[in-house]
């Protein structure tokens, strides 16, 4: 006679299981980088149903249209690039009604920005930090500081806050950002 044994199957144990489990997600929640992006800052109007009615004498806008080949036509001039803009809308804002072509007063100045739908982001940063810098250059000088050390002033330091209150008074950074058209690709 043989000695025939049942054996069962062999088991594994589990019970270790939820604690390999435990201390692969707490591994892979303490080494994985989320990357933060960054937007851009932008001060965005109150919101309204109602469409806001002002009538803005066309003398009081400064255009800067890019179309989808990235050409900048600014005032109505074909331009390749923004690098003689700046000192156009600084003049433009600080006219307070010398030239009756420019803009009547600060306060009532828009810079436009309108672009195509094919226009490349790099196009409308570009003319974005050109608009700002025009306005941060103002401010500087009004401050008198150099535009990095105006943009460098830490607004939490009362005092530091006053100078940029007092620099801006009287002159709002009024940079419009019209819907892009649908030419172009």
């Amino acid at each position: 006679m043989s000695l025939l044994r049942k054996t069962g199957s062999a088991e594994v144990s589990t019970s270790s299981m939820a604690d390999i489990a435990f201390l692969l997600l707490t591994f892979f929640l303490m080494t994985t980088v989320i990357k933060n992006e960054k937007g851009l800052m932008l001060m965005l109007p109150q919101w309204s149903e109602e469409p806001v009615k002002s009538i803005l004498n066309d003398r009081n806008v400064f255009t800067i249209q890019i179309n989808s080949e990235n050409e900048f036509l600014v005032e109505g001039e074909l331009r390749t690039s923004l690098e003689d803009v700046m000192p156009e809308i600084k003049k433009f804002i600080l006219n307070n009604n010398t030239d009756p072509l420019l803009s009547e007063n600060p306060e009532i100045a828009v810079v436009s920005l309108k672009t195509d739908r094919g226009t490349t982001h790099r196009a409308f940063i570009e003319a974005l930090d050109v608009a700002q810098a025009a306005y941060y250059e103002i401010y500087a000088a009004r401050a008198g500081l150099s535009p990095k050390a105006f943009r460098a002033l830490d607004l939490n330091e009362k005092a530091q806050k006053q100078i940029y209150d007092a620099a801006r008074k009287g002159i709002p950074m009024n940079i419009s950002i019209a819907e892009p058209t649908k030419v172009g690709n």
